[in-house]
Formats: C-alpha cells, structure tokens, sequence
C-alpha cells in the first residue's frame, strides 16, 4: 500500500492531537515481527493515530521502521522525536461492524408494533445529587420511550374517507 500524503497543516493538527497520547505498540530487540506489524494494524484500525516507541537506538533504523510500517500498513509518518513514532491512517471507508447496542437501537426505532419488548431505561432522580437508577421495563407494540423515560403510546392515525377510496 502506498503511503498517505499530508499537508503540512494536517501534520500539524496530527501531531497536536497525538501529544497527549501514549505510545500503544513497542518494537524491541526482534524488530518488525510479525506480531508487531499485527498489533499496529490493529491500533490503527482502532485509533487511526497511534504512537510507537522504538528500542533502536539508531535513528536510521527507526526511520527505516518508520517507513516499513507506513508502507505495508497505508499510513502517513506524521512525527518521529526520539524514539517515539508517530503514525496515522483515515478510517476506512468500509463499513465497520455493528456494536450491540446499535443493533438494539436500529431495533427499537425501525420497527413498529413489535411484540412486548424488555428496555432498560435511565429515570434522573428528582434530587441532582442523586444517582440515575436503571429500569427495566415493559414497552408494547404501540409504546415509545422518549428521552426523559416516559412511557407513551402510540396514536392511532386518522384517515379521511376520501383517502380510503382512493
């Protein structure tokens, strides 16, 4: 895979961005195993901008590194200081799997008049200083939870008659 290009002022914000974090893959004495090159395709797939250290202590070799990585990963060299490297690819455009709750969600809003369904709904207590409890509850066909956790049906559509003709 070829390497990304970045503007100057893209590497900017990237590098911005990527100080406070904390370096998630380290290459040690072996040098780019397998398991390396498999741990950061996996943060980038992850976090897109991710830190490596590099126990090398020549700067060539971690430059040579740098660029190993950039190329059979599709990713940009964004900052080397020290033996820190700093890397970044775009999310992909593939579209990624989706999480449970998604899923749970997709089911309760796209469909409507399901069977009884159990929901866990956060009620916000009356005092602020306390906690939010969960609840379960029991929502029918014809019911709809909104944002504050009250239960609410469904009203029934009127149609006119000249509709129902035609």
């Amino acid at each position: 895979m070829p390497i990304l290009p970045l503007s100057s002022a893209q590497r900017s914000s990237l590098r911005a961005q990527a100080h406070d974090l904390a370096p998630v893959v380290m290459i040690g004495d072996a040098g780019l195993t397998e398991g390396v090159m498999k741990e950061a395709e996996h943060a980038l797939s992850a976090h897109q901008l991710i830190k490596i250290r590099v126990f090398a202590d020549e700067k060539e070799v971690r430059a040579d590194y740098m660029n190993q990585l950039c190329e059979q990963l599709g990713a940009s060299p964004v900052q080397m200081i020290g033996k820190l490297l700093v890397i970044y690819r775009p999310e992909s455009a593939a579209p990624k799997k989706k999480t449970f709750a998604q899923s749970m969600q997709q089911d309760q809003d796209g469909f409507k008049g399901q069977a009884p369904r159990r929901v866990t709904v956060m009620k916000a207590p009356a005092n602020p200083a306390h906690r939010p409890r969960a609840k379960q509850m029991t929502i029918k066909g014809n019911e709809r939870v909104t944002s504050g956790g009250i239960v609410k049906r469904g009203k029934k559509i009127t149609v006119s008659s000249k509709k129902k003709m035609g």
